[in-house]
């Protein structure tokens, strides 16, 4: 029997006996009294927290009038589009077919939760929204360690200092809210946090939002246990985590759609991307936590039958990012930590600091098939000793930096330059072989054993995931091959709530899935790669490449990896 590890989410307040440095603590709490001044200035002078969008469309003419009186985004955490079958996923399959299924969707790089969860709520790219991985290095908010950016405390303490800006733009969500609607979010995962956490919610029991077992307002959580129980743990074995998605799916429908459906939901399944980590893609546990997952979504759609309000509800189905079979593990972190020591320029690596950090010494963030690395005053001559090393290694997919140092690409390339970014990120390699059950996708990763799962590298199995969309605004019976992404649900999604977004967003509204009224004639798109190389000092070359497709005005990456994989 294998046990599985307690949830190491389960309070909103930091772990017993951690101390928030005293450097931040001060400027915490001057954070925290100039966003309440702030909150409550602004309650008293405008009289109330909303006000309205016009409902006009976001492009020109050719886009037809929205139809719904609803809009539900559902997320299967780490659902591959291969995995899409009528005997797998009845109610999934039925919702494509129905509908408009997209055989080119993308996920952002980086292909992880936190990243895309941000892009789905908020239709702008990494370097717009502000989250560019899971885990961050950021001393504004914990000065020692990295945070991991979907924290409930860290989300707070970053809101407080960024004055209500963790995230740098507003959510649908928020959005929906503000503009005099109801919004629900629930989420088996804490990333859900991400969607809805304006902190008006957290003193009033207006919106209520549910992610990993909590909830804003603190009075509508406890209700939630009274009525559902306890948060359930993590199952005791390797099997599905059927008990918390249920849990969280009960608190959608039983208690925030209680009085009526919302104008925006949001519902946030943790499967099948757990059970992927704990095996591979396509074990027999992952398969079933894939169906597991299907079955909420059946009772979700069963509920607005139920309602009367299938036929006014637009469904968006959509996995964050896909997923890959670990085919070498690796400790990077001790091999890091090697080359510090005899480096031409020594530097002293670390996965924390002890103390304020000092020059010369180097942190790296793993978020499974990417790491990012920082350095302490941006020393150059360590980043080029950490650089040279990297293209010198055999296990490296792809290099960003922030200027672009020669044999790698831009951060900005990937839209990964936000006002915090790394000195240094970079994907492990990873090819087309299959694993023991015949599932394409393997890769070179931190932290996980050989044999495993994980994603968030640049490989087309982690980028290229799962979008469905129907509803009275969704064309019925179409399988797209034009390129979409996460970055382009946001908009449609305001498109289909007739609510115009607080400002332009980066991705587009999938007019080619829309019911009516739109042109045919789309361009074709355009596809190719870039590469950076360069002559490292015993003779060999390095090289390597992304892969864009081009549709219109937006650009989506396809994957990227390196001659080291060849």
């Amino acid at each position: 029997m294998t046990r599985l590890p307690s949830s190491p989410l389960n309070s909103v307040e930091p772990n017993p006996g951690r101390k928030i440095p005293a450097h931040n603590a001060a400027a915490i709490r001057n954070a925290f009294k100039r966003f309440t001044r702030s909150f409550c200035s602004n309650l008293i002078s405008a009289g109330k927290l909303f006000f309205v969008f016009l409902a006009i469309p976001l492009l020109a003419q050719d886009v037809p009038k929205p139809r719904a009186e609803h809009v539900v985004l559902v997320v299967w955490d780490g659902m591959r589009p291969d995995f899409i079958r009528e005997d797998l996923t009845p109610n999934a399959a039925a919702l494509a077919k129905s509908g408009t299924f997209f055989a080119k969707n993308h996920s952002t790089y980086i292909s992880s939760t936190e990243v895309n969860g941000s892009v789905l709520a908020t239709g702008m790219l990494p370097r717009n929204n502000g989250i560019i991985a899971n885990r961050e290095y950021r001393p504004e908010v914990n000065l020692i360690r990295p945070v991991d950016m979907q924290y409930p405390w860290f989300v707070r303490i970053g809101d407080a200092v960024h004055d209500g800006h963790w995230l740098r733009v507003p959510t649908i969500a928020e959005t929906v809210r503000k503009a005099g609607f109801k919004a629900s979010v629930a989420g088996t995962k804490s990333v859900a946090l991400l969607h809805d956490r304006a902190f008006d919610r957290m003193l009033s029991d207006n919106a209520p939002v549910v992610f990993e077992g909590q909830a804003y307002p603190r009075a509508f959580e406890k209700n939630l246990i009274q009525e559902l129980g306890k948060w359930p743990e993590y199952p005791k074995t390797i099997a599905p985590n059927t008990a918390q998605n249920k849990w969280t799916t009960r608190a959608l429908l039983e208690h925030e759609w209680k009085d009526s459906i919302p104008k925006y939901s949001v519902m946030w399944l943790g499967d099948p991307d757990f059970t992927q980590h704990l095996t591979f893609p396509g074990s027999p546990a992952a398969l079933e936590a894939i169906h597991d997952s299907d079955t909420h979504l059946g009772l979700m759609l069963a509920e607005l039958e139920k309602r009367g309000v299938r036929e006014k509800t637009d469904v968006f189905l959509v996995s964050d990012h896909g997923f890959s079979t670990v085919e070498r593990a690796l400790d990077f972190t001790a091999k890091f930590r090697a080359q510090g020591m005899k480096a031409k320029v020594p530097f002293r690596a670390v996965g924390q600091f002890k103390q304020t950090p000092k020059q010369g010494e180097v942190i790296s963030v793993n978020v499974g098939g990417s790491t990012l690395i920082y350095v302490v005053n941006h020393d150059a001559g360590i980043i080029a000793e950490i650089v040279e090393w990297l293209q010198e290694s055999d296990f490296v997919g792809g290099i960003f930096t922030r200027d672009g140092a020669p044999g790698t690409f831009k951060l900005s390339d990937v839209w990964m330059d936000s006002p915090t970014p790394p000195d240094i990120a970079f994907s492990f390699t990873w090819s087309d072989r299959p694993n023991k059950v015949g599932v394409p996708g393997s890769l070179t990763a931190e932290g996980r054993p050989s044999g495993s799962g994980t994603h968030a590298s640049l490989s087309r199995f982690d980028i290229h995931n799962m979008l469905i969309a129907a509803g009275p605004d969704i064309r019925a019976g179409l399988r797209s091959e034009l390129p979409s992404g996460n970055i382009d649900v946001a908009p449609t999604i305001y498109h289909c709530l007739g609510i115009t977004p607080p400002q332009p967003l980066d991705g587009r509204v999938l007019v080619e899935a829309l019911a009516a009224g739109v042109k045919k004639d789309f361009p074709a798109p355009v596809t190719k790669r870039i590469e950076a190389a360069r002559t490292l000092p015993d003779g060999t070359q390095w090289k390597q490449w992304l892969q864009f497709t081009t549709f219109g005005e937006r650009t989506y990456l396809d994957e990227g990896n390196s001659n080291v994989a060849e």
